[in-house]
C-alpha cells in the first residue's frame, strides 16, 4: 500500500481523532509554525471532522494522520494545502508529536506523501514554507529533494520579532 511504510501509515482522519486534534491544535509551542494565535474549542473541531470527508479536489486541501504502524497511536499530521489541479501543485505541511520526533516517523511520512502526490495525483510540484530557525524540517526537506527557492525576509512576527521564512520546493521531473 502507497500510505504505509516500515514505520508508519498515513490515514484519513477519523471521529476518533477529535482527543489528538484538540491536543495537537491547542498545543501554544506550534501555534508560530501553524499561523495560529488562538485555541480550537472541541465544538469546532468536530465541525472540521464532519467535513473531512471532502476529497481533495472538492476541499483543495488533504489532511492525513500518521500512525505508528505497530500500535496504531496517532503521533502527528500531514497536510496538503493550496491543492491547485490546473497547475499540479500544492503546499506541504507535516507535524510530529515532539515525543515522536528524531525517529524517523516524518521523513517516512513525507516519502511516501511525495509518492502518493506524484504516482496518484500526477502533481507537478510541492512546496513547504519553514522558518529559517527550523533546523529539523529544513533537514527534513532537503533530505527529500526540496531546493531552497526563496527567502521571505520578516515574514512572520513571532514573540515580538520578525522572522524570515524559506520557501522550498519539489519538482516532480
Amino acid at each position: 500500500m502507497i500510505l504505509t511504510g516500515k514505520l508508519i501509515s498515513l490515514r484519513a482522519i477519523e471521529p476518533e481523532d477529535l482527543t489528538f486534534l484538540y491536543q495537537s491544535e491547542n498545543d501554544e509551542s506550534l501555534w508560530a509554525i501553524s499561523h495560529t494565535q488562538t485555541p480550537f474549542s472541541r465544538f469546532i473541531l468536530k465541525q472540521y471532522l464532519e467535513n473531512a470527508h471532502l476529497d481533495i479536489f472538492e476541499a483543495k486541501q488533504l489532511r492525513l494522520i500518521i500512525e505508528k504502524k505497530n500500535t496504531k497511536e496517532p503521533i502527528g499530521m500531514i497536510d496538503l494545502f493550496e491543492y491547485n489541479p490546473q497547475h499540479k501543485r500544492a503546499g506541504v505541511g507535516i507535524f510530529i508529536h515532539p515525543d515522536c520526533q528524531q525517529k524517523g516517523f516524518a521523513s517516512e511520512s513525507l516519502k511516501l506523501l511525495i509518492e502518493y502526490c506524484c504516482k496518484h495525483l500526477q502533481m507537478h510540484q510541492l512546496y513547504a514554507n519553514v522558518s529559517e530557525d527550523n533546523v529539523k524540517s529544513i533537514h527534513l526537506f532537503t533530505k527529500h529533494q526540496f531546493k531552497k527557492v526563496g527567502i521571505k525576509k520578516d515574514w512572520n512576527f513571532i514573540n515580538g520579532s520578525f522572522t524570515n521564512e524559506i520557501l522550498f520546493q519539489f519538482i516532480n521531473e
